[in-house]
């Protein structure tokens, strides 16, 4: 028999989260966002939920050409642009649209000399001080790429640092108009904070990531209880055996936690080469929580590589083979990266090629939406 663990693919909940976004920003196009192999969710499990949307932004070359593959005809937003000059003959080839962020890749650009039209979203560095033009390089820039015959649309772009935060995004909305105050063409804006909560940064098109897939911009779960979105990825295990402890037994590595009183806890095939967070706190206040059987408990000592532990108090009936679930339905993913002191995005992004992978498909109703 295989090991337990297993991780699922809810192909109706991102079609849901889609459908959520396109609720909070109704007047907008959404670029669904699909980096980092649709953030961990795999690329071609993903496309199945979010092939409603009005197009798909990545990083990667070979993943728009995977979608192309899978039959996608619509727009592709890479969304770092590209790297080389030989990479213009793929976006002539594939059709796609590049974001163009420096002046490296205009010159590119204008030495491939590439038949054309090439639609790209050029984009302006309002304070995120990452990628992209600053408000007073940004008209320039707009018109050397309003005069290359290759280029087609410009659409105008940039990035918040703050739309999930108290800082918010009025500082960088107001560098954005003032910089690209009169120039023609559309806007791409709002990533998932945006896009759920700044409707003034809604523009002719959104860029939802995280949201997607059914996690906080935030990081806290709280912050999107009410909007109705769900999680796209749940990951499963079981018990693998039963431990009995007496006051003053340690357990895992570092004996980081100790019994103060008898008590039983349970083995759970899991750990960090599963890509489980092995930061994840076991001991003191705010420990990372687990469902066995549907029952909310927690994590007790140091994540190993394959296996941790977890407390069975709540759960006076588990035994080896009761089921676990480590994040999913009920269990918001958010939970558990706030007591391993990172965030959803990276758990995701994490699972590890070992953990078998299954999908929920969507009916053909919801296909049909």
């Amino acid at each position: 028999m295989p090991r337990p663990i297993h991780a699922v693919i809810h192909q109706p909940a991102l079609a849901n989260n889609l459908e959520v976004v396109r609720r909070r920003a109704p007047a907008s196009r959404v670029w669904a966002v699909v980096k980092a192999n649709a953030y961990g969710h795999g690329l071609k499990r993903a496309f199945g939920g979010l092939r409603g949307t009005d197009g798909f932004g990545l990083l990667d070359l070979q993943e728009a050409v995977t979608l192309r593959e899978l039959g996608w005809q619509g727009p592709i937003l890479l969304l770092e642009g590209f790297f080389q000059p030989q990479d213009v003959a793929l976006l002539e080839e594939y059709r796609l649209t590049t974001a163009i962020h420096c002046e490296e890749q205009l010159r590119m650009l204008e030495v491939a000399r590439p038949k054309g039209p090439i639609a790209i979203q050029l984009k302006l560095n309002t304070g995120m001080n990452r990628l992209g033009f600053r408000p007073e390089e940004y008209r320039a820039a707009w018109e050397r790429a309003r005069t290359l015959a290759c280029i087609g649309s410009i659409v105008h772009m940039t990035h918040f640092s703050d739309a999930d935060g108290p800082r918010g995004i009025d500082h960088q909305l107001d560098a954005f108009e003032q910089a690209t105050a009169n120039l023609p063409g559309e806007a791409s804006l709002s990533n998932s904070a945006a896009t759920l909560w700044h409707p003034r940064a809604h523009r002719a098109w959104v860029r939802p990531g995280i949201a997607l897939y059914g996690a906080s911009p935030s990081g806290v779960h709280a912050d999107i209880a009410d909007l109705g979105l769900m999680p796209a990825m749940s990951l499963h295990s079981e018990l693998l055996a039963v431990q009995d402890l007496q006051p003053g037994d340690s357990v895992g590595y570092g004996s980081l936690f100790t019994a103060e009183q008898p008590m039983r806890i349970g083995i759970v095939a899991c750990g960090y080469a599963d890509g489980y967070p092995r930061h994840a706190r076991g001991w003191g206040e705010h420990r990372a929580p687990v469902l066995v059987d549907g029952v909310r408990t927690h994590l007790v000592g140091r994540v190993s590589m394959d296996m941790l532990c977890v407390d069975l108090t709540p759960c006076p009936r588990a035994r080896a083979g009761t089921p676990v679930t480590l994040w999913g339905h009920d269990l918001p993913i958010d939970d558990v990266a706030a007591a391993s002191d990172t965030v959803g995005y990276e758990l995701m992004c994490a699972l590890a090629p070992r953990v078998p992978v299954s999908v929920a498909t969507l009916t053909a109703a919801e296909a049909e939406g």
